[in-house]
């Protein structure tokens, strides 16, 4: 009855967050509603039909209230080694577990993005 369509983060500084999810994640535009008082971008991976919304409020000046951040978004990479890599040279990773394979990023706003190693063990024992 129900399938995944997207997720949803608030962003600050359109910009920036747009720069930071090419550079980190290689996340592209597909969509952008360009209205007076807000910016929506949907942004894809180019694989899968799963989209990440940016809402832009063009008149907010503080930062997003995070609470205890006891949620994320996640994401395989298909060359874990060059993703780390990559991140760390970013300086964007935030928390690792190398025994479970995973990683997570933090994007300029604060949210954290799990990566997740194929064939790790997070991704063996959540099937």
């Amino acid at each position: 009855m129900f399938t995944f369509n997207h997720f949803n983060f608030n962003v600050k500084n359109l910009d920036t967050s747009l720069k930071f999810y090419k550079e980190a994640l290689g996340l592209e535009p597909l969509t952008v509603n360009d209205q007076p008082e807000f910016t929506i971008v949907f942004l894809g991976d180019g694989k899968t039909g799963f989209r990440l919304e940016l809402t832009y409020m063009k008149n907010r000046t503080e930062p997003y209230d995070l609470g205890e951040q006891e949620y994320h978004l996640a994401m395989t990479a298909s060359d874990y080694e060059a993703a780390h890599a990559l991140h760390q040279k970013m300086g964007c990773i935030c928390f690792e577990n190398p025994t479970m394979g995973i990683y997570f990023i933090e994007d300029p706003d604060g949210y954290w993005i799990e990566i997740v190693h194929n064939g790790s063990y997070m991704e063996e024992h959540t099937r």
